[in-house]
């Protein structure tokens, strides 16, 4: 079923920030394209979900670290849809360890989800943005990558290495009519924590400027306006959903 809507891929889009995301593209009139790795029943919810604004929703499993499952993941939504507008690269893993205790199998995982997937996502759906002269690519980098926390190394090199795609995309495929931008969220917890009853998340909603913590909305908010005609001028940035913990100058 080919369809005139724009349509979105969003990874890890099957819980959190990633079903925020979908839920406010869906609203703005975007098709989805749900994915996870693992939970299809929580992917399925979701695309139940965003079909109830009026949209068309396809739940495509499949682990985007893996670059056969990555590949096969864009195609079943170029097949479904025709076409597939807007990348969203949420899915990531974040890992914590010592760096000289982190394996090398443990380092190519951060890699091959946290960037590669990106990577490999891109060539499959950019030539299909460059003929239709339109597309939005969102990725997300992180406090561990601008600040620098012990235990979380693999995490905060390929989040830099994901900032420094954006902007090579930016300039790259700008004149197409394509966006690229980075998002740095602060503080979001999950779904399901309980912040009152969470030691360290009293502390850091104690230490945010704005008095409270991240939610899905926020970010789904940002990235609907990045997707929106307003937001085609906003290329090549890295934009804080923080609260203030953490400033650029």
């Amino acid at each position: 079923m080919h369809s005139d809507r724009k349509t979105a891929l969003i990874t890890g889009s099957g819980q959190n920030i990633g079903r925020g995301i979908a839920s406010q593209l869906a609203q703005a009139g975007f098709n989805i394209i749900v994915n996870g790795s693992r939970n299809r029943d929580a992917a399925e919810a979701v695309a139940a979900e965003v079909r109830e604004h009026g949209v068309d929703a396809l739940v495509a499993m499949g682990n985007v670290g893996i670059k056969a499952e990555a590949e096969a993941v864009a195609k079943a939504g170029i097949d479904h849809f025709g076409r597939i507008d807007v990348l969203v690269n949420n899915a990531a893993i974040r890992p914590h360890g010592p760096f000289l205790e982190v394996s090398e199998d443990e380092w190519q995982q951060v890699m091959d989800v946290d960037l590669n997937a990106a990577i490999w996502l891109s060539r499959m759906i950019l030539p299909g943005m460059i003929a239709n002269g339109w597309g939005r690519i969102i990725s997300f980098s992180g406090m561990n990558a601008q600040r620098g926390y012990p235990g979380a190394s693999a995490v905060s090199v390929a989040k830099h290495a994901v900032w420094g795609l954006t902007k090579a995309f930016a300039v790259e495929f700008g004149a197409n009519g394509i966006t690229a931008n980075i998002i740095a969220p602060g503080t979001f917890p999950a779904d399901h924590v309980d912040i009152a009853m969470d030691a360290k998340f009293s502390a850091l909603l104690k230490a945010n400027p704005s008095g409270r913590l991240g939610n899905a909305e926020d970010i789904g908010g940002m990235v609907a306006y990045l997707c929106s005609e307003n937001g085609g001028f906003v290329n090549g940035q890295m934009l804080q959903i923080n609260g203030g913990v953490v400033m650029q100058f």
